[in-house]
């Protein structure tokens, strides 16, 4: 029989129970790939992470969600170096000490942030974003439960992709995300040949005076109907948002999880070479919630 530690962590979050939740295994080695999407399953969050060693980066980490593996994940990014710090794994340094995570996409860096020896905000860069395909609003508006008129019909539903392409929806306000109903079953059948791996809809403002935008965010094709907050797609929707002239600076504040009753907060800073986006960062803190034992 097997025993491995797994620890529950709330990301995009201070407070327990809020933000979104993620399973994270510290000490993945020796999990085989079967074991670990039967773990993720088990767990039935949007997200378990899975740590192993790397030969090329400080970390290899691997994400399921309870149907399958995806390349890049936010929110389990945050609750995993969270995790690690927690259990002495990475050596802190006052400012920022810098870490790298080996994924399926690619090497990319974390920064941990610390003021007088507490993490302060995790921050995750992400890659150079990519525009894809562009979709109907009509489809996308039905699928949402609103009419046509609640999706903003000057800026595209469009893929993006800061490493895992996801859908970009904008609303008019934060009305009309309050009374979406998703019609699951249809945003499966429109994801049929689609680019994309989940759907990020969002609008200007929030609840807060200090938030830039608020999302929210599906994957029933993933077996996640919605997802509580969202880091990946949070990097697509800032570089989104950059792109189509629909903010004036570089650095912004999401919030996504209120309207189910788990809110998070998100800080995005979209990095440009000249005109051109050159990548995402997206940062946040968490909090552990549980921790134990899964025999198997």
């Amino acid at each position: 029989m097997k025993r491995i530690r797994i620890k529950q962590v709330d990301a995009f979050t201070t407070v327990p129970f809020g933000g979104n939740p993620a399973g994270v295994v510290t000490d993945a080695a020796g999990l085989t790939e079967r074991e670990m999407r039967a773990i993720a399953r088990e767990m039935n969050l949007s997200e378990t992470a899975f740590v192993t060693p790397s030969s090329v980066a400080d970390f290899r980490v691997r994400f399921f969600t309870p149907l399958k593996e995806i390349g890049l994940a936010g929110h389990p990014t945050i609750a995993t170096m969270h995790a690690l710090v927690e259990e002495g794994r990475i050596p802190l340094q006052e400012g920022v000490t810098t870490v790298t995570q080996e994924l399926s996409v690619g090497v990319l860096p974390v920064e941990i942030h610390v003021t007088d020896g507490a993490v302060r905000q995790i921050v995750m860069t992400q890659k150079r974003p990519e525009f894809l395909r562009t979709y109907p609003h009509a489809d996308w508006a039905r699928a949402f439960g609103v009419s046509p008129e609640d999706l903003d019909t000057r800026y595209p539903v469009q893929t993006v992709s800061t490493g895992n392409p996801q859908l970009m929806a904008l609303v008019r306000n934060l009305r009309v995300l309050e009374k979406m109903k998703p019609d699951f079953d249809l945003m499966c059948q429109l994801y049929e040949g689609a680019d994309f791996f989940s759907i990020h809809v969002f609008c200007l403002g929030g609840y807060s005076p200090e938030a830039d935008v608020h999302a929210r965010h599906f994957a029933p094709m993933a077996g996640v109907a919605e997802d509580p907050v969202t880091g990946s797609a949070s990097g697509g929707m800032g570089a989104y948002l950059v792109r189509y002239g629909l903010v004036d600076r570089l650095r912004l504040v999401a919030e996504q999880g209120h309207i189910i009753g788990r809110p998070g907060t998100i800080f995005i800073e979209v990095v440009k070479e000249g005109e051109e986006l050159a990548s995402v960062k997206v940062g946040g803190q968490a909090v552990t919630v549980m921790t134990g034992e899964m025999s198997f």
